[in-house]
């Protein structure tokens, strides 16, 4: 099955994050990924990813790269779900190719997490390119996050 979410949707153009859940993502580290299996229903297994705020959007990347799992279903499905800030949230997921979005990416990623023995490999062309953004989508009726 193909994505049951269209990037497009109305909800995905109206919907925004807060500026309060903006800074509150820029300062957690619980970032849990989960993109749809191919059903389009099932939320996948939780992936620990590392997250960053540029110019008021949320930006994840797979440090495997493309051939990471959970960037291929996301990819494929368009949709799904995170966990960040102590909160469950629907979303899209965008794939970004902006080169200088990416420079961007790269510097909230080296200020966020300077120190650690994992950024140089996060900053590197593999994660670089399975870069997505992350909006937030509205329930369908009837539905809830769980």
């Amino acid at each position: 099955m193909t994505a049951q979410y269209d990037q497009m949707d109305a909800t995905s153009k109206t919907e925004q994050w807060s500026a309060s859940q903006l800074t509150a993502f820029s300062q957690a580290d619980d970032f849990q990924v989960s993109p749809f299996y191919s059903d389009g229903r099932t939320y996948g297994t939780p992936t620990w990813i590392w997250s960053v705020v540029v110019n008021q959007h949320l930006y994840i990347r797979a440090w495997n790269g493309p051939r990471s799992r959970w960037y291929r279903s996301a990819l494929t499905q368009k949709a799904g779900r995170i966990h960040l800030a102590e909160a469950n949230h629907l979303v899209y997921f965008k794939p970004v190719t902006d080169e200088a979005l990416n420079d961007q990416i790269d510097q909230a990623y080296r200020k966020k997490y300077a120190g650690s023995p994992y950024l140089m490999p996060m900053v590197a062309s593999g994660p670089r390119q399975a870069t997505m953004q992350v909006t937030p989508r509205v329930a369908t009726e009837g539905k809830s996050v769980k």
